[in-house]
Order: structure tokens, then sequence, then C-alpha cells
């Protein structure tokens, strides 16, 4: 590669604006930094799917575009974000097959343009985002550059890949049962989910369900300009979340007051976890408490509900995504969908909510507020933050998830165990890549905050990234 992809390979976000805006390096040939590691090294990740690279050029021909990260390089994810002009696959084959281009932007694509990122094309996602790996049959694995045999987890695998691997500092992601938040711990990057209500999902999908998006990136402070350029409602939002009283960004700016962080080192249901993710998140117990915090052992008694079993009516809740993404289908084909038309596993599941009476939903609903409603009580009633592993098991080799689709689901609850009750609860959360295997693979550990308050995650976040830095750390060549 050329010195300038060699040498911009590692930096984040941030810094890479700031070479642009002082015109030391031009938004062109950042991107052409970019495009060069892409081609040199995606095709033993397969993170990328579409490449838009021509696309990219005709964005900064004319210089540089505005924003907190103009001439930043930066790749979507394949699922729900539609780009005017460019296709969208949900990771399903015939939508692939059918290529057809999007009419208009989402609201957050249209706010990554105007925040300066220079889209360069689509990252790889498991088909409609229901598993936690990304093996989608339509593209084929997105593998762990941590090691090649190894799955990144999901749904946005291609998003963290592309991320952990240097390909560009940051990339959209989204999470509803912990998209976000899983192939962060698993591809060791930095990987919020909001609350829900910070980022408008509109004009087509409905904030109030479990699905928030953002991005990965390798730094704090990226992910806080990122919260910074993206958050906001739209015309028509019915879920708003309170705006933060100053810029995410200053939050970083100084260590928290003590905090009481309360821990969680089994399942919310008693199982043990793989001994390296129990060690992860005792490890950074104990690093909180040397940055002066209380940590105890303590978690919201409500968590012990079952919100990952098929089905329990709270995980009946968070099937609104999957529905959605049948619909977009059906539309596009002009038809209703079969079997034929999607993989087994998600035609499995759209066969046993599809018929689910309209009471049964209702209630479903009903319960997931309950839920909501008593997990939340336990930071009201005193708690700063929960801290718990972000998976329950490391990343898992490449075709783990193939076969009997009982088998499937049951290795796939061991990656949202401690993710998807928050997407019910809409809180924020965030893994952090703290921690590394016996064998070098990274484990995340979750820290969850109250409803809105981001501003504490980011800042103990930031302190925790100070007191023990992950950024120079990277896979192996």
């Amino acid at each position: 590669m050329s010195n300038l992809a060699d040498e911009t390979r590692w930096m984040d976000a941030t810094e890479q604006a700031l070479l642009v805006r002082s015109g030391k390096v031009s938004a062109a040939e950042l991107l052409e930094a970019a495009i060069e590691r892409i081609r040199a090294l995606n095709p033993s990740i397969n993170a990328v799917t579409m490449e838009w690279f021509d696309h990219a050029r005709s964005l900064v021909a004319d210089g540089s575009p505005g924003g907190p990260f103009g001439g930043v390089p930066f790749l979507l994810k394949d699922f729900m974000a539609p780009y005017a002009g460019q296709p969208m696959s949900n990771g399903n084959a015939r939508l692939k097959s059918l290529a057809a281009l999007s009419e208009a932007d989402s609201t957050l694509v249209a706010r990554f343009r105007a925040a300066g990122l220079v889209t360069a094309g689509r990252t790889n996602s498991p088909e409609f985002a229901t598993m936690a790996t990304t093996e989608p049959a339509a593209w084929g694995p997105t593998r762990n550059p941590w090691n090649l045999d190894r799955s990144t987890g999901g749904s946005s695998g291609g998003a963290t890949a592309a991320v952990a691997a240097g390909l560009v500092p940051v990339a959209h992601a989204s999470d509803g049962s912990g998209s976000i938040r899983i192939p962060s711990a698993l591809c060791g990057v930095v990987g919020l989910k909001p609350s829900r209500g910070r980022i408008s999902a509109g004009p087509l999908a409905d904030e109030s369900g479990p699905a928030v998006a953002l991005g990965v990136s390798r730094t704090v402070r990226d992910t806080a300009a990122m919260l910074d350029a993206l958050s906001g409602p739209s015309v028509g939002d019915l879920v708003v979340a309170p705006p933060p009283q100053r810029p995410y960004r200053h939050e970083l700016e100084a260590d928290p007051a003590p905090l009481r962080i309360g821990l969680l080192d089994r399942t919310p249901q008693g199982d043990p976890v793989h001994p390296d993710c129990a060690e992860a998140v005792h490890a950074t117990a104990r690093l909180l408490d040397e940055l002066g915090h209380h940590v105890e052992q303590a978690h919201p008694a409500a968590l012990e509900q079952d919100a990952v079993g098929g089905r329990s009516p709270i995980a009946l809740a968070a099937t609104g995504p999957l529905l959605a993404s049948f619909r977009h289908l059906e539309a596009a084909l002009g038809r209703e969908v079969t079997a034929a038309d999607v993989e087994p596993f998600s035609w499995a599941i759209f066969e046993r909510i599809r018929g689910i009476p309209a009471y049964d939903y209702a209630e479903a609903m009903a319960a997931a507020a309950r839920y909501r409603r008593e997990v939340q009580r336990w930071w009201a009633d005193g708690y700063d933050l929960l801290l718990t592993p972000t998976t329950a098991q490391p990343a898992p080799p490449i075709g783990s998830y193939d076969g009997d689709l009982e088998r499937i689901a049951s290795l796939g609850a061991n990656y949202i165990v401690f993710t998807r009750p928050f997407n019910v609860t809409g809180q924020p959360a965030i893994s952090l890549p703290l921690n590394w295997s016996r064998d070098g693979m990274p484990i995340g550990v979750q820290l969850v905050a109250a409803y809105a308050r981001e501003d504490v995650l980011l800042s103990v976040s930031a302190q925790l990234e100070r007191a023990r830095p992950w950024h120079q750390r990277t896979p192996p060549a």
C-alpha cells in the first residue's frame, strides 16, 4: 500500500477530518487511501459488499464536504438505510439480484452526508439482520480480522470488521437486539447503542421500536462526535429523547464523579458465562474501582425475566424490524414472500410470528412496557451504571450457525442475552474493547446507563480508554 494508505489506516475519524481541514491532505487523497485499503484487505475479510468508489469520488471532486467529519471515508450498512441512487439488499439474495435503486435518503443517511462523511460502499449484514453472525447466503461470510476462521458477530459484522481492519475509521451500524454491541465486542471496536428516540429513524421506520442506529469506531471521541452530529428528532417522530445539556464531546474532557455501578457477571437467569468473558468483566470492575468508582454485585431483578427465548412475550415484542423487512421485500417483489425468497432461519421466524393473534401481540407489547419500567426502576433507585459482559461467549468459528434451526437459535442466545434487554427498555449501552482472550481475540464489556444518559456512558468510557488505551492494539496484518 502507499504511504498515505499506511499512515492513515489507524487514524480515527477525528484526526482524519483534522488532516483535511488543515490542508495537509485533500479529501480526494484520503478517499483514495481508503479505496486502496479496501482493495488490498477486503478480499480476505469480505466486509465490503458494494463498492461505490466512483460515486464517492464525485462527492469530493470539488473539494471537501463541510461538517465535523468533512472528507472522512465512510461505509453504510446494507440494512434498512436507503441512499438515493444506490441499491440496498438487506442481506437478501432476491433483493441483491433486483439491485433496485433507492429513491431517497433516510433521515440518518442525510445526516451522515451533512456531517461530511464520504460514503464509498455498503458493508455486509446477515439477511434482515436476524442473526448474531454475518454469514448471509447472498454475500458470503464476513471474517473476523483478528482470526479469519472466526465470526464477526452480527448483524453489523461487516461494519465492525471494516473498522477493526482499518479500512475506514468509522462505519454505520444499527442495533435491534445487540447488532452494534455484539460485533463490536467480538472485533475489538467501540459500539454505542443510543437511547430510543435519540436519533430519528424516519421517514419510513418507527423510532418507538427496539431498533436504533449510530455507528462503530475505534475511539470514544469518534463515537461522541457521531452522536453529536446525528442526534435529534425529525418530522413525525413520536419518541424523542431529552436533549443533552451540552455536546457529548465535552463529556470526554474530565473524569466523572465517583459512580455507583452494579456488576452482573452471569447471565440474568444465573447461568455462568465463558471464563474469558467473566474475567473481562471482573478486570473492568477492578479498573473502575481503582478509578474511584464503587462497584458491587447488583443488577435489576426484572432482568431475570426471559427476554431472549423465542416464545417469550418480551422477545415477541422485539420482532417488529423483521416484519418491516418482509414488507420491504414484498414491495420490491410486487407479491407475497415465499420460503424460496429467503433463508430458512428468516422464514422460520416469520412463520412463527405472522400467525400470532393480534391479542397476543398486544399483550406482548404490554409485557414489554411493564418490563421496561421494572428494569429502569433500578437506575431511578440510585445506580448510575450496570456492568456486564457484552456476550456470554467469545467469537465462534465461521459456520457455527449452519444446520438445525433450534440449535442456531440456542447459539444466538449466547450473544444477545446481555444486549437485547436494553433494546426492549430503550436505554443507552456501550461495548468497549478493554480485554482480549487467552488466544488473542477481543472480549468486549458492556456498560448500561439510565435512559437518555449517554453523557454518563461516554464520560466513563473515555476515562477507561485513558486508563487502558486500546487504540494502538490492532489485528494481525
